[in-house]
């Protein structure tokens, strides 16, 4: 796949995605929008994140977590777009925009973005779809079903999901990653141009997560390259009892799972340290592609 000038060969290694979070009220504490020169800051923790190894920037200013509040595309453009325009002036990787608007996207792409990232797997904005399609540029489809009814918060270990029911778990993520799909297909988005991610933390429990992380080689078949981001995430606390700040090793352990199950991205706030994961992982399980 060619995602900005550079070509991924999915199976040779693990891609690292590394997350620049421009919002107040990030789950994982790593917000930049609060600081007051916003996009040095940014440009400041990509370098970093380049320089450890990052194969993409994905920008993002909106929070996810269970419980927060929706952005107006004009608020989360305003956060996102100076950033977008300085990274992609300043790096060679791939800026990734996460975002399920579609105003936004396009912006970003405007703005030097390569790849769109939708946690909402182009249901949210019925625009987003024709646009990617216009624009030829990839796009990450992910599985959600973030309800705020089902979200649970607690102070020190944060927002969960709880009560959410599935038929059988793989299979209906399988069944509604499909669906993503076909409303791509129907846009006109090329399979060429389709990234999977089975949604880890969005609309499933503590235990569905471990679960799919576990079962997650499942979604190979179909035959897409899978992007993973377990980074911080609640199950991860809510399993070692530990806050978001204290979660690097839970996330190491999910990443090199993620990887011997298959994935060919991992979506991750600690960039340095699971550079080096997702490498000895590769050496393990990749041995054949390396040689």
């Amino acid at each position: 796949m060619k995602i900005g000038k550079h070509e991924f060969h999915w199976g040779s290694r693990t891609y690292v995605m590394g997350i620049l979070n421009i919002t107040p009220d990030s789950f994982s504490g790593d917000g930049l929008f609060a600081q007051k020169q916003v996009v040095e800051a940014a440009v400041q923790q990509a370098r970093r994140f380049v320089e450890a190894g990052a194969d993409f920037l994905d920008v993002g200013g909106e929070s996810t977590r269970p419980g927060s509040q929706p952005v107006s595309a004009d608020d989360e453009l305003a956060r996102v777009l100076p950033v977008v325009q300085a990274l992609a002036a300043e790096f060679d990787v791939p800026v990734s925009i996460d975002t399920y608007k579609a105003s936004t996207a396009a912006a970003a792409l405007d703005a030097g973005a390569a790849l769109v990232n939708d946690v909402w797997g182009l249901r949210a904005d019925p625009a987003l779809a024709p646009l990617i399609a216009a624009r030829r540029v990839p796009v990450v489809l992910m599985h959600n079903r973030s309800q705020p009814a089902n979200a649970e918060v607690r102070e020190r270990l944060g927002g969960r999901y709880v009560g959410v029911e599935y038929n059988e778990l793989l299979g209906d993520i399988r069944n509604e990653l499909l669906e993503s799909i076909s409303i791509a297909h129907v846009a006109g988005i090329a399979d060429e141009h389709i990234i999977l991610d089975p949604g880890i933390g969005f609309g499933k429990t503590v235990e569905q997560n471990l679960e799919l992380l576990d079962r997650g080689g499942e979604l190979r078949d179909l035959g897409y390259p899978l992007l993973v981001g377990p980074s911080r995430k609640s199950f991860i606390g809510y399993t070692l009892d530990l806050p978001p700040d204290q979660r690097m090793e839970g996330t190491a352990a999910a990443v090199a799972v993620s990887i011997l199950r298959g994935a060919d991205i991992v979506r991750v706030h600690d960039v340095e340290p699971i550079v080096r994961v997702a490498r000895m992982t590769d050496a393990i399980v990749r041995r054949e592609s390396a040689q």
